[in-house]
């Protein structure tokens, strides 16, 4: 009698630990390991300055993007106060360092904890807000915390800013864009395993519980309230401990940058690369990087044309009209972002030559 052999057509679960593995297949972890490989020990030695400035600062935007990611994405809670968190990371981690000497090592995490419990602060109107009158609280929170950061000149020097020591592990001091892209990325590696792992356990179901249903979520048991301020701490700690970094990485820093438009830059990144997907907001964070560095460099080109020629156009309205075109054209033609597009790409790998 003739025997048949089967063979699966897809990836199929037999237990909740097969489920919960972070990759389907060992092809998933060899690709992995292969990218790592060669970002760790191909890239920093090859790629130029201005490359390595790039990287770096994609590295640092994709931390805060994926804190910001588990609070809009999984929990479903919308917060625009994120670019403030991120200055409040960078102020704490720069007081930390030179009022009272503390080492990098300490001072990066400790920025993270400190900005987190001022999230949950500002997150504790999500108990009884939410949509637009809780991104109106949080907005507010925008505001409230670039007014400390300059008024409070006794703490944060004002507008003056505030230049940090040099970072160093023993005798060896981090400076270049070369050493300093070991320690972002390194972070961003570990972040991104925190992150995921938050999401397999039971807080990260409840965040989902709370994004589809927040009702349902409450009559299963789940108290709301705790865990959206949880989401609020973790995602504050993310813009925190980027923050940090990035004044470590900038040397100096001033309030400026902290402003509403970085805050709306994060919020591109995670609906660009797409929402409840970690991945996605490094895919994010890459996307909104790059299109700020063409659209600086096509700015100058641009005033340089209308210079010559007396055109007679403004050009400083750019940068916002792209950002907002990108969003509505995601919106409307890749809600899931790009993701969802990078899915896409592989599952077409995967069936080929079938096209379903």
């Amino acid at each position: 009698m003739r025997k048949f052999s089967f063979h699966p057509c897809g990836n199929y679960h037999e237990s909740y630990k097969q489920e919960l593995n972070i990759f389907e297949t060992d092809f998933g972890r060899a690709c992995l390991l292969i990218f790592l490989a060669v970002l760790f020990f191909v890239v920093p030695f090859v790629a130029g300055p201005y490359t390595m400035y790039i990287l770096n600062t994609i590295g640092i935007a994709a931390i805060a993007a994926i804190g910001l990611n588990i609070l809009i994405g999984y929990t479903g809670q919308i917060s625009l106060g994120h670019g403030a968190f991120f200055g409040v990371g960078a102020y704490a981690a720069a007081i930390l360092a030179t009022r009272l000497d503390i080492s990098f090592l300490i001072a990066i995490p400790a920025a993270g904890f400190i900005t987190a419990g001022v999230g949950m602060i500002f997150g504790l109107p999500s108990g009884r807000l939410k949509g637009l009158y809780l991104t109106i609280a949080t907005l507010a929170g925008q505001f409230i915390i670039e007014y400390v950061l300059i008024q409070w000149e006794s703490l944060t020097k004002g507008t003056m800013g505030i230049v940090l020591p040099a970072p160093k592990i023993l005798q060896w001091t981090i400076s270049g864009d070369r050493a300093f892209f070991f320690l972002i990325f390194i972070s961003l590696v570990l972040m991104t395993l925190i992150a995921v792992n938050i999401m397999r356990s039971k807080y990260g179901r409840a965040f989902i519980a709370i994004r589809d249903n927040d009702r349902a979520a409450e009559g299963m048991g789940i108290p709301i309230f705790k865990y959206k301020l949880l989401s609020f701490g973790i995602s504050s700690f993310y813009a925190g401990f980027a923050g940090a970094l990035w004044a470590y990485y900038m040397v100096s820093i001033t309030t400026e940058p902290f402003n509403l438009g970085l805050s709306v830059e994060f919020i591109a990144m995670v609906i660009i690369g797409g929402m409840g997907n970690i991945p996605g907001a490094i895919f994010g964070a890459t996307f909104i990087t790059l299109l700020n560095e063409l659209l600086r460099y096509l700015t100058v080109l641009l005033m340089n044309i209308n210079f010559v020629i007396n055109l007679g156009f403004n050009i400083a309205p750019l940068k916002e009209f792209v950002f907002g075109l990108a969003i509505v054209l995601f919106i409307l033609i890749e809600p899931k972002g790009l993701a969802e597009l990078w899915r896409i790409i592989r599952s077409s790998f995967k069936l080929w030559p079938f096209s379903y």
